[in-house]
């Protein structure tokens, strides 16, 4: 296997699978047993998911919300997913622990980044729920920041599209698709991988991150073998 460590960034968005809202249990299956496929290899398994299927702390500022109190329903919105997808996982045969940036002892670990390599290192799968515990902050943040903390290898970011193009394919169909690119190319082309934040931390810390179609099964497996899917955006 091309990595030891993985950090797996999905969307909140990607749970609702055919629905408008919530959670799409047959979805969630899917990802569970991809996610068990390449943990049986013996590759370190941490996730960071977002919160967007559920409630989404910039909406509800622009609706007149406070934009904390927004962002405070959105973490939450984050540990309701990663309470759902250790359930999927735990169904599947994976042990799972769920961390939160914020304390809610009763339903999750508080983070802490010894237990979380403990944990990954048992063969664990680790999901961080609650963002970064601080509002103006994505879950992207979130995930280069524990990326960086587990010292994974690479941040793998699960979306529906296959890849970075110069445009939106689902608007163009002349885009093109980068297989590989720079960091520096990214921001010279406007290009939106991440949040202008999450994506300097992670060239700050030389911290590659590939873009893939996380619903196209068998994609996960490819890319932690080294397989060409997706774009690698490294230095």
């Amino acid at each position: 296997m091309k990595y030891k460590r993985i950090l797996l960034k999905l969307s909140g968005e990607a749970l609702m699978g055919n629905r408008q809202y919530g959670i799409d249990p047959d979805r969630l299956a899917e990802y569970a047993k991809d996610i068990k496929e390449i943990k049986d290899l013996g590759i370190e398994v941490a996730i960071v998911i977002g919160g967007g299927n559920i409630f989404r702390g910039v909406a509800g500022a622009s609706n007149g919300m406070d934009r904390v109190q927004g962002d405070h329903m959105g973490m939450l919105a984050t540990v309701i997913n990663g309470l759902a997808l250790q359930s999927a996982l735990e169904d599947a045969g994976v042990p799972t622990r769920l961390q939160t940036a914020i304390h809610i002892e009763e339903v999750a670990e508080p983070f802490i980044r010894r237990k979380a390599l403990r944990h990954l290192e048992k063969g664990r799968v680790v999901i961080f729920g609650g963002g970064t515990g601080n509002p103006y902050f994505t879950t992207d943040s979130a995930a280069v920041l524990r990326a960086i903390e587990i010292e994974a290898d690479v941040i793998l970011k699960g979306t529906r599209v296959d890849g970075i193009y110069n445009t939106d394919p689902e608007k163009d169909s002349k885009a093109i698709k980068f297989d590989f690119i720079s960091f520096d190319d990214v921001l010279k082309k406007g290009l939106k991988v991440m949040d202008t934040t999450a994506f300097t931390l992670s060239q700050e810390n030389e911290l590659p991150i590939i873009v893939f179609d996380m619903n196209k099964k068998g994609n996960l497996l490819k890319v932690v073998s080294g397989e060409n899917i997706g774009t690698k955006v490294n230095l």
